[in-house]
């Protein structure tokens, strides 16, 4: 798509259709779809749901319906999953982009700096939100009540309306833990709260956006850390980007842990996808990474290549499943996937930025 097109696409308005004739049949639908959401979904069925999904959202969900007619593109023509075409994630800073702007039960906002457009998801069923959250998070770390979960968030607490600080507030209901707590700069109380959990046996997690570990981890260098650490959302601009092995080496040295993990998650996306270390990141089975060919957004790459990264997460079952990142990425043939930085005229975000 040439960068005119894309302009003009970006500023379609929104024009609501009468829903009365259409909502029973929307409601049967989306049932449906949901239902299977959340049953087993093998690789055979993720495709299948895909192009469902799809075949859905080109009817309900008007900005993603334009989009597709700007294209030119039918949707009784896409046959295959890999035939689907994504959304570029900038209509989520100029559009609503809901297919039940009557039933919003939250709105995330992205992080940004001053005066940048910050991405708005609304969030028509949290049901959804939440079982995708503790479902995906279950996976990897299994049962939340099994910590006390530590989250140093400062940029995202500032800004507020963030689905990070929902997801580990979330977390922390679950968790139901004494211990747990958000540490806005307090890292003499974060400190001497990971002290209490190792002395006490407290399997401890801890999360913490990027540039706010590494000043913390400065400030109060331990002889015994917590038991998990996961970094997000990069440096903000509070510090200077570095490359992620030196920020887990400097994380594992100054924290006394083995490895680092990570999570991979944005605003515009209802799950999220984690790294157990050495920044390879895996999807729970309704989510998938595709790497598409930077010179073509409608073109994809072999594996091992690196390229755009577009993500497919059905969970955005009210949103949109289908959406074209601003990320660089490299994916493997077992499906996990690395982050290797942004596009250079992308803004800077809320989730992983560092290079490899």
């Amino acid at each position: 798509m040439n960068p005119i097109a894309f302009r003009i696409l970006t500023k379609l308005e929104i024009i609501y259709f009468d829903p009365v004739s259409n909502s029973t049949n929307q409601d049967i639908h989306r049932t449906q779809l949901l239902k299977r959401l959340k049953a087993q979904i093998s690789s055979e069925e993720f495709d299948r749901l895909s192009l469902d999904i799809f075949y859905y959202q080109a009817q309900y969900l008007p900005i993603y319906k334009n989009f597709l007619e700007a294209l030119n593109i039918a949707p009784t023509s896409v046959k295959n999953r890999a035939d689907i075409p994504f959304l570029p994630i900038d209509f989520f800073k100029t559009n609503a982009v809901t297919s039940a702007p009557d039933h919003t039960q939250l709105v995330f906002q992205s992080s940004g700096t001053t005066g940048q457009l910050r991405s708005k998801h609304y969030v028509a069923d949290q049901n959804i939100y939440n079982w995708s959250l503790v479902e995906g998070f279950k996976r990897v770390y299994g049962d939340p009540k099994q910590y006390s979960i530590l989250a140093l968030l400062p940029s995202y607490i500032e800004n507020g309306d963030s689905s990070l600080v929902h997801m580990v507030n979330t977390l922390m209901e679950l968790s139901e833990n004494q211990f747990n707590g958000f540490y806005l700069d307090d890292f003499e109380k974060l400190n001497s709260d990971v002290s209490r959990n190792v002395e006490l046996g407290i399997s401890t997690l801890l999360i913490g956006v990027s540039f706010a570990l590494l000043d913390f981890s400065e400030q109060f260098k331990m002889s015994k850390g917590p038991e998990i650490v996961i970094e997000t959302g990069g440096m903000k601009g509070r510090r200077k980007e570095i490359i992620r092995s030196e920020l887990h080496a400097t994380l594992c040295e100054n924290l006394a842990i083995e490895k680092v993990h990570s999570e991979y998650g944005m605003t515009e996306l209802l799950s999220q996808a984690y790294s157990i270390g050495n920044g390879i990141f895996t999807c729970p089975p309704w989510m998938k990474v595709i790497m598409r060919d930077v010179r073509d957004p409608f073109g994809q790459i072999k594996f091992g290549k690196t390229g755009g990264v577009n993500i497919i997460d059905l969970a955005n079952l009210d949103s949109c499943a289908f959406i074209q990142t601003s990320d660089l990425g490299r994916q493997y043939k077992d499906g996990s996937f690395e982050i290797l930085g942004r596009f250079d005229t992308a803004d800077v975000r809320g989730c992983n930025l560092l290079f490899s």
